[in-house]
């Protein structure tokens, strides 16, 4: 898609954004099977709502996704349809999951939510590399503490 703007009627549109949203209680439940059936839940639902994927990647506790939301759906209206039919959907495929969160909510409350503007190469670079990052940083807090008040 690049920087091209889209069209509805009498809409030129450029509207992208910067997502990430967690599961409940930041389990870190996304992963083997589940990362594929979530990942196939997510694009049929903003393919149903005309919401184009441009990058996008699932980490064990949280999800990263750059939109591009058509001006006719807010992005808050976007994300309650968003996260709310994919709880169910989540819940209806895998039935085991609901002793883990009950109430059949998957996602915790909120999420963040960022205007791209011209820099979207930067945060498709980000959300790929977010993973390497997110190891390193697993490994370097790995070692073990050391008191700095102590001589």
């Amino acid at each position: 898609m690049g920087t091209k703007a889209q069209s509805l009627a009498h809409t030129k549109w450029l509207c992208k954004y910067h997502i990430v949203f967690t599961p409940k209680y930041r389990r870190k439940i996304i992963f083997a099977q589940l990362r594929d059936s979530i990942k196939e839940i997510l694009q049929s639902l903003c393919k149903y709502k005309g919401v184009e994927i441009l990058e996008g990647h699932l980490m064990p506790d949280h999800i990263h996704m750059l939109v591009s939301i058509p001006p006719k759906i807010s992005v808050s209206s976007f994300m309650g349809y968003l996260k709310g039919k994919s709880s169910l959907m989540i819940f209806d495929k895998h039935a085991n999951l609901k002793y883990k969160f009950g109430n059949r909510k998957f996602w915790a409350e909120g999420y963040y939510g960022s205007t791209v503007g011209l820099n979207e190469v930067t945060i498709k670079k980000y959300i790929q590399q977010q993973e390497k990052h997110d190891i390193m940083q697993d490994k370097l807090t790995s070692r073990e503490y050391q008191d700095p008040f102590k001589g």
